[in-house]
């Protein structure tokens, strides 16, 4: 009897070793055996404006529900990028509406606009027009999605390019109006890259395939890039928000290059905090030269996900997990960021960039 009890419990060994050794690489997460000092950062140093966020039920949604979390993070103000929803006026009357009957200073709202009929007889008059009212009705900013460049066809089927000359208006009508454009142009370069093992973004890829981009359908990502510079440095009196780092964060040394070229462009840190947290001695240098020119930006809202950016920015914690593991298999460091730095980063900045910020709310 002891015998066969001895057999079992070696073949029940053996077989889960085969199991293990089996093992698919996305399941493989093994915890740290590292001991180091460190702990989660659940509040921000300092005050700050997330000028990247998206709240797309603001027409009706309980904003004190939103703002109770923003207090626990320190957040004083959230940037609701998605004022006209799926492009309709009275989505973005009533988020306005919303706002200024409820927190009139803790969101602010940018307007969008739509590229359907672009080939139409005057798109361009309609549509600068819409801008101008849009803000006469209380929106401070207009924010540009990635599928401009990429997804948006014209009636012919054609990809309509970034720098389509009869957007060009709208862009000089914004710096006009003294507000901000925040664009998203493309996504991570190895999206277009071959889905193999020279990927870095392989596990993104496999868990999230709709994320793999083909050259032939939306342009190449050289193009789309090259289309967003070239608005930059045409339009120079319009100040634009080239979100995620301008997927520039894992070559912050090309980053710095654009930044400059092209004085009228910022940028804002949303949803690239992996690249940095994986270069902490690289991104302090960065953030510390082109302090005046980049911003805290989130792009989704998850409050718990905002202790990772706390504490890669404020912390000189080592070897820490971030919170998407198809997004980095790698750990983040902290930058240990010089207050005055951080000050910029989280609030300073956003109060020269975006107008109708309530300046109130923060230190001098």
């Amino acid at each position: 009897m002891k015998f066969w009890k001895a057999f079992l419990l070696v073949l029940l060994a053996s077989i889960t070793q085969i199991a293990a050794q089996k093992m698919e690489f996305e399941d493989y997460d093994p915890p740290s055996t590292l001991v180091v000092p460190g702990e989660e950062v659940k509040k921000a140093k300092f005050p700050f404006i997330d000028v990247h966020n998206h709240q797309f039920r603001m027409p009706t949604q309980n904003l004190q529900d939103v703002v109770s979390e923003m207090d626990k993070l320190n957040m004083a103000v959230m940037v609701n990028l998605s004022g006209r929803g799926r492009g309709s006026d009275e989505h973005l009357a009533k988020s306005l509406e919303n706002v200024k009957t409820n927190f009139p200073n803790r969101f602010i709202v940018f307007t969008n606009i739509n590229l359907t009929g672009i080939d139409e007889p005057g798109w361009t008059q309609k549509t600068v027009s819409q801008i101008e009212k849009d803000v006469a009705l209380g929106a401070n900013g207009l924010k540009i999605y990635k599928s401009q460049g990429m997804d948006n066809k014209d009636s012919n089927g054609n990809r309509i390019k970034i720098d389509d000359p009869r957007i060009g208006p709208v862009w000089e009508k914004c710096g006009e109006l003294g507000i901000p454009v925040l664009i998203h142009s493309a996504d991570p370069k190895p999206f277009w890259d071959a889905h193999d093992n020279k990927n870095e973004r392989w596990l993104e890829l496999k868990l999230r395939s709709r994320r793999k981009r083909d050259a032939n359908v939306t342009g190449s990502w050289e193009t789309i890039i090259q289309e967003q510079h070239r608005i930059f440095r045409k339009h120079k009196n319009t100040k634009f928000i080239n979100a995620h780092l301008g997927w520039y964060g894992n070559d912050l040394a090309k980053l710095a290059k654009l930044m400059d070229e092209i004085p009228n462009m910022y940028s804002e840190i949303g949803a690239v905090i992996a690249e940095l947290g994986r270069q902490p001695r690289n991104a302090k240098a960065f953030l510390t030269k082109y302090q005046d020119r980049v911003m805290f930006g989130k792009d989704s809202w998850n409050p718990e996900e905002y202790y990772t950016y706390f504490r890669v920015l404020e912390s000189d914690d080592e070897y820490f997990p971030y919170y998407k593991r198809y997004h980095a298999f790698w750990k983040m460091y902290g930058l240990d960021l010089d207050d005055e730095v951080l000050k910029k980063l989280y609030y300073k900045n956003a109060l020269q960039i975006i107008p109708n910020i309530d300046k109130s709310l923060f230190p001098k």
